[in-house]
């Protein structure tokens, strides 16, 4: 796929989202396909390793490369996931949750303030979605993120689909959880297809095209907190690129309707699928990573 977006270099695309663990350390095919498309997108950057729950020492030698790396590509800002990856020597590849408690804001504010030290650029932190309660009231998620927004003085990379799912998953209104997000500490969107169990069980794969839902609730975020860019991301049973960039029209279409403009001034929405390099990106966009 990477060969053939660098040569369509689609008009739909604004931006590219890639993640820094995929090129700290690795030259080659990865970082030519990085800088072809550095030629034509502003690049922004996604973390997967650094969650802000965790209670283990950073490796500040990992972070000055990641420094090095985003410095490279000249990220605006910087984004992870407000969770933990692991313990001791053991890390699971996942994204775990975190309880909503005073000690977990305590903890991801002083990481996200270090990380923000350490990278010397704004830092934010994306919202999860998890699989079993988590507190009795599950706006309490929202109520959560923005009290570590304001200890951290941070920036929330919001993930709209994670919002989705939980709420159908955990029974709420998903329009009362966005309208607890301060505008101002949103930086970024995602957005991204999920898996619907025989059960009726929502889990946010990155696998499948986007659901009806999932625009509806993006449209509503938009109207409510104004033009960020968006990100879809597929990181699974990735399409082919003309399917992928279907789905940024769509995407635009919504992006366009809900802010009343056309492409912002920072990319709206982007398109990446997760696969190995480089992300793509448009007005309405969606996430792939492409080395291949």
């Amino acid at each position: 796929m990477a060969r053939e977006f660098l040569a369509r270099i689609p008009d739909e695309v604004a931006f590219v989202e890639v993640h820094p663990e995929n090129y700290v350390g690795r030259g080659g095919l990865y970082r030519r396909n990085l800088d072809r498309a550095r030629d034509r997108y502003p690049v922004l950057t996604h973390g997967l390793t650094l969650g802000f729950g965790s209670t283990e020492p950073f490796d500040r030698a990992f972070l000055a490369d990641v420094r090095a790396f985003l410095d490279s590509v000249n990220a605006p800002w910087h984004s992870d996931h407000l969770c933990f990856g692991g313990a001791g020597d053991a890390f699971v590849h996942d994204l775990l949750p975190i309880p909503f408690t005073d000690e977990s804001v305590k903890t991801a504010a002083r990481r996200i303030t270090e990380m923000r030290d350490a990278l010397d650029r704004p830092v934010a932190f994306e919202n999860l979605s998890y699989y079993v309660p988590l507190a009795k009231d599950p706006l309490d998620e929202a109520r959560f993120c923005v009290e570590v927004a304001e200890h951290a003085d941070c920036a929330i990379m919001l993930d709209v689909n994670n919002v989705f799912v939980n709420s159908r998953n955990f029974g709420f209104d998903p329009r009362k959880w966005i309208d607890l997000v301060p505008a101002h500490r949103v930086v970024q969107m995602h957005v991204a297809g999920h898996l619907v169990r025989p059960d009726g069980l929502r889990i946010d794969t990155h696998g499948e095209p986007v659901p009806d839902g999932v625009y509806e609730l993006l449209d509503y975020t938009l109207r409510k907190l104004g033009p960020r860019p968006v990100l879809l991301e597929r990181d699974n049973d990735i399409p082919s690129l003309d399917e992928l960039l279907a789905e940024v029209r769509r995407l635009n279409e919504v992006y366009a309707a809900a802010t009343s403009a056309g492409v912002s001034s920072v990319p709206s929405t982007t398109t990446t699928t997760s696969t190995s390099t480089t992300t793509t990106a448009s007005t309405s966009s969606s996430h792939a990573e492409v080395a291949k």
